[in-house]
């Protein structure tokens, strides 16, 4: 098998020269810096949840539609976004995505109640889920030949946003207030917007953009097996995720706070692992999966502090290889039509969220957080099957 650095992602949908006078590290950190704002974006009302609720108005149970909303407007527009701007260049579309993160905040910020808030969170689900489409695409337009690196470089900004974003979200909300945060949160988007402006080359839509584009993309069947691999192996993370800290105050309550740290460490070298080891790339996507089963079994198994730190930081590590492998994956398998692929892998794991979080819940308040727990081990372990069944063709 080819090297990422000769794999189709960088054949002739996604290839250019990139300009001689621009660092490499130039547009990647720009475009992370863009995910990295959107996605601390999202988890926010995480962080303020309590005080949020209180504020419109709404119990905290209806304030948490906020995250879900989000993750449904994002479903539905990965698809659907290079059908309706077939031709844009698609670093203007990052950049307006990214003003629209701007105004969905400023949104969210001044909400005089709840059905306002709920508006802008719709407006940032949209906004993220084009972001995601077209940033590995315009990554390897400025990068070429290097996807894996782009790849990392994206799924980086999010790691970092995630270990960063909640904890300073919620330390901001508790002295200045909820909706400073999101006013910061504003602020970053409008930054990264100017960042991407600037950094990035212009990026041409592909000649065939648009629903045909769609069409044949969905009609790869080896794509849409992978894709349910995507479904598979997020839906797993997200019945179990958002209850790791019912599970860690099970065994010590204390060290509820640096664990969580610890799953963002391990994420963050799971993100690097992926793109390093990504000339085996189906051992990778393969790999990954089975290895969030074991550790959400031996999180949920644990007895001892010690143990479960293990357990939480391999949990961190093997799902954040998921988005760097699947991404690279559903490029290398559909590389002419890469960006219909992508947005078919950003659809899987918005609706993944969705889905897992409200099994989980409900096997959480029905027979505890073990079954929650073991619904996504299991899931998890059936997508390494599907991604260890499928060939990946050569570049």
């Amino acid at each position: 098998m080819r090297t990422s650095s000769s794999s189709p992602p960088s054949s002739s949908s996604l290839q250019a020269k990139a300009p001689a006078s621009r660092p490499a590290a130039v547009p990647l950190a720009a475009l992370a810096a863009g995910i990295g704002a959107l996605v601390a974006s999202e988890f926010l009302p995480a962080s303020v949840l309590p005080a949020m609720a209180a504020d419109v108005g709404v119990s905290e149970g209806t304030a948490g539609l906020a995250v879900a909303a989000t993750a449904i407007a994002g479903a539905v527009t990965a698809p659907s976004i290079a059908v309706l701007l077939p031709r844009t260049d698609r670093r203007t579309v990052l950049v307006w995505l990214l003003v629209a993160a701007v105004a969905a905040n400023l949104a969210v910020a001044a909400a005089p109640n709840f059905a306002v808030l709920l508006l802008g969170r719709l407006v940032l689900g949209i906004a993220i889920a084009g972001y995601w489409s077209f940033a590995f695409g315009a990554g390897v337009r400025a990068v070429p030949g290097r996807d894996s690196t782009v790849s990392t470089s994206i799924a980086l900004g999010v790691t970092i946003a995630t270990i960063a974003g909640v904890p300073l979200a919620s330390l901001v909300g508790d002295e200045v207030g909820w909706r400073a945060v999101f006013v910061g949160a504003a602020v970053l988007s409008a930054l990264s917007a100017a960042a991407v402006a600037a950094a990035l080359p212009p990026v041409p839509a592909h000649p065939s953009a648009g629903l045909a584009m769609l069409r044949q993309t969905v009609a790869n069947r080896r794509l849409m097996a992978g894709v349910l691999g995507v479904v598979l192996v997020a839906f797993g993370n997200f019945a179990a995720y958002p209850y790791i800290r019912v599970v860690i105050e099970k065994v010590d309550a204390g060290s509820a706070t640096w664990l969580l740290l610890a799953w963002g460490v391990g994420g963050l070298a799971g993100n690097l692992a992926a793109g390093r080891f990504a000339g085996r790339l189906r051992v990778v996507a393969a790999t990954a999966p089975v290895l969030l089963g074991a550790a959400l079994l031996i999180t949920v198994t644990a007895k001892a502090l010690p143990l479960l730190a293990v357990a939480v930081v391999l949990w961190g590590l093997a799902f954040n290889m998921v988005p760097v492998a699947t991404q690279l994956w559903v490029t290398r398998v559909e590389p002419e039509r890469a960006e219909s692929a992508l947005s078919l892998q950003v659809t899987a794991f918005q609706v993944a969220i969705t889905l897992g979080s409200a099994s989980g819940g409900v096997l959480l308040d029905a027979y505890g957080v073990t079954s929650a727990i073991l619904l996504g081990a299991v899931s998890a372990v059936a997508a390494g099957a599907v991604f260890a069944a499928l060939r990946i063709p050569r570049g």
